[in-house]
């Protein structure tokens, strides 16, 4: 396995004494790959994504990861602030202080990455939800991210936008090199990832092969299935 550009260990989170969220959880995504975050609601896969960003801080343990780091949210209307398409993606640019024309370089490399460079002057409100989570993604490449952390990126989409878009970033971070941790609940994603871990009660209870995960989480569902309907 190759040098990890996000480690957890042991990571503790807990909103209060009788609220524990995380729970001694440990996980390592190698460089370079592409990761996805399994787990039912309240299993503490935002949480987790959330501490990893800093924008929690956790109660004991530790997460080591390699800067900088981009976030999409689940909602991208939470996150897109400008009016315009190629403003919003230099929007996060500003405190690097590049010229304008290494700010234009970066929008408009970043906006052909996710094959939206003809939409640079389209105001936000006209896009798609699948577009405006691509915008989301070509903020985070515009600021060169060394790791990009998908809260649920496919929640909100239509069942063909969910694949194209998984498609898409996975092609994206195999030309890029970009690490990637994506939360989904959406079994027939794990076909496109190198790895995944199963999140429950706070702790990754299995990780690896997404092939083989996927398979037994399916007979798991397949034998609640059949208890109900005994």
């Amino acid at each position: 396995m190759s040098q990890p550009a996000i480690r957890v260990h042991e990571l503790c989170f807990q909103w209060s004494n009788e609220a524990p969220v995380l729970r001694s959880c440990s996980l390592e995504v190698p460089k370079g790959e592409f990761w996805m975050l399994l787990g039912s609601n309240g299993s503490g896969k935002s949480t987790l994504l959330r501490t990893l960003t800093g924008l929690l801080q956790p109660q004991s343990g530790q997460v080591e990861i390699a800067p900088p780091i981009g976030f999409v949210f689940q909602n991208p209307d939470h996150q897109l602030v400008m009016p315009t398409v190629g403003a919003d993606v230099a929007f996060g640019l500003v405190e690097e202080k590049l010229s304008y024309p290494q700010v234009r370089e970066r929008v408009e490399d970043a906006l052909a990455a996710v094959n939206l460079l003809h939409l640079q002057r389209r105001p936000i409100y006209a896009l798609s939800g699948g577009q405006k989570q691509r915008i989301a993604i070509a903020g985070a490449i515009a600021r060169h991210c060394e790791v990009l952390l998908l809260d649920e990126p496919t929640a909100l989409l239509d069942p063909d936008s969910q694949m194209d878009l998984v498609q898409q970033v996975q092609q994206l971070l195999k030309r890029r090199g970009i690490t990637a941790l994506w939360v989904t609940h959406r079994l027939e994603e794990l076909d496109y990832c190198d790895g995944a871990f199963l999140l429950e009660q706070g702790r990754v209870v299995e990780q690896g092969d997404p092939i083989h995960l996927k398979q037994r989480l399916m007979q798991q569902l397949e034998q609640e299935v059949d208890q109900e309907d005994c």
